[in-house]
């Protein structure tokens, strides 16, 4: 029996409490929508609050949502004798400040402590996310700017604005991300801090999805793959510190992983060359997850085929083998591949894995109706090359956010 794998703990401790503090601006609306998006997502919110942001919206709204008290004074008797400040940033795991004005980011750049958000900021050990928020002209001024990379020289977070209409009617980049793109960072931020970072510095292209392969304008031959292994294997090689690129197959219609460059395809052939172009590029790892159709038709119809006749027959012929025109043509480059069997599944997969060049290989058995196409959820036998000598590894069903993370482990274990 293959061994077990067990997970590899965090290198970091776990982050459920989160100071969100809010400072003068418009925006502030949107971080109420953002208190209660944290809370859904399982962390601890406490809230602090500028008298700026108190103009726009108030206390009273972000303790109902948050069901905790909304910290708003420096010098407040009532809590612990006057160290309020002290125990929040003892408390925290992570600060976020959104929005962030301009005047926020001058004072935390320059080290001013005269109100409580400014003085937990220096207080606290945790890490601090910062969203800046402001007109268009404001943000692109030389002395937002020095303090920007100021604050990002000293390990701040820097979330950039998005672009786009302001309040003010101006047109430009300072608009604070939506709440759920805020989510999104916090969330991925934190997958950076508490995953070991075993890829860091690599350049990882994955292929994910279905190739599509058409037979006239409206109809084409395809597969049930959705894509979900690849687009969590982008996601964990990211949190490892990898620099992504993502070629997605066959209209996939998941969301894009944030900071994973991706590349939408149909065809086999669409894949091969966006592989290459990515591959020539600069690439240290290349992970097959797409399920490549394995023939197209020789010539698709130009117009759509009528329903005339009782039987059709279609002229096929086989398609690109994308992995291993890769791994055979890139023979210095870690190459993953992954095999979806119905039988036989290890012997298929080590057969994959000598014929196709590949240095590691994770197969399943799609035949399971509990897991593999389209299902949440995977199981994975995984086999490496003979030169790394390691035995193989069974990963039993979970998640297939889980068993990515696993195999990207497995990647860097081999690598470093």
């Amino acid at each position: 029996m293959s061994p077990i794998f067990t997970p590899v703990t965090s290198v970091a401790p776990n982050i459920t409490k989160v100071i969100l503090a809010i400072t003068g601006g418009i925006a502030a609306y949107k971080s109420a929508i953002l208190a209660r998006l944290l809370i859904k997502s399982g962390f601890e919110v406490r809230v602090i609050m500028t008298a700026g942001a108190q103009q726009f919206i108030t206390p009273l709204t972000l303790q109902a949502l948050t069901g905790n008290e909304v910290h708003t004074e420096l010098l407040d008797t009532k809590a612990e004798a006057g160290m309020g400040h002290i125990e929040l940033a003892k408390w925290a795991d992570l600060i976020v400040i959104a929005p962030a004005s301009a005047n926020t980011l001058a004072r935390l750049a320059m080290g001013m402590a005269d109100d409580l958000l400014t003085t937990v900021c220096l207080a606290t050990a945790a890490p601090v996310m910062v969203a800046p928020a402001m007109n268009q002209q404001m943000w692109a001024h030389p002395a937002v700017q020095l303090n920007v990379q100021t604050l990002s020289d000293m390990g701040y977070e820097i979330i950039e604005p998005d672009s786009g209409v302001q309040a003010c009617g101006d047109v430009g980049s300072g608009r604070l991300p939506e709440p759920d793109i805020l989510l999104r960072q916090v969330i991925n931020f934190k997958a950076r801090l508490t995953v070991a970072q075993c890829l860091t510095g690599k350049k990882v292209t994955i292929t994910a999805g279905p190739t599509v392969e058409a037979i006239d304008p409206v109809r084409f031959l395809s597969n049930h793959s959705t894509g979900k292994m690849g687009f969590a294997l982008a996601r964990a090689c990211r949190d490892a510190g990898a620099e992504v690129t993502l070629i997605a197959g066959g209209k996939v219609s998941l969301m894009t992983p944030l900071e994973v460059k991706r590349i939408d395809v149909l065809s086999a052939n669409d894949m091969l060359q966006a592989a290459t172009r990515s591959v020539e590029a600069g690439c240290d790892i290349f992970i097959a997850t797409a399920a490549v159709a394995d023939y197209r038709t020789r010539d698709a119809a130009p117009q759509k085929i009528k329903k005339t006749q009782d039987e059709m027959t279609l002229d096929l012929v086989k398609n690109p083998d994308i992995l291993a025109t890769i791994s055979h043509s890139y023979p210095d480059m870690f190459v993953v591949g992954f095999a979806a069997e119905t039988q036989d599944v290890e012997k298929y997969a080590r057969g994959k894995l000598e014929s196709k060049n590949l240095d590691m290989i994770a197969c399943n058995d799609v035949s399971r109706k509990d897991i593999g196409f389209a299902s949440d959820e995977n199981a994975m036998l995984v086999f490496f090359a003979n030169q790394y000598q390691k035995p193989p590894v069974e990963l039993e069903k979970m998640s297939k956010a889980n068993i990515a993370e696993h195999l990207v482990n497995l990647i860097g274990s081999v690598l470093n």
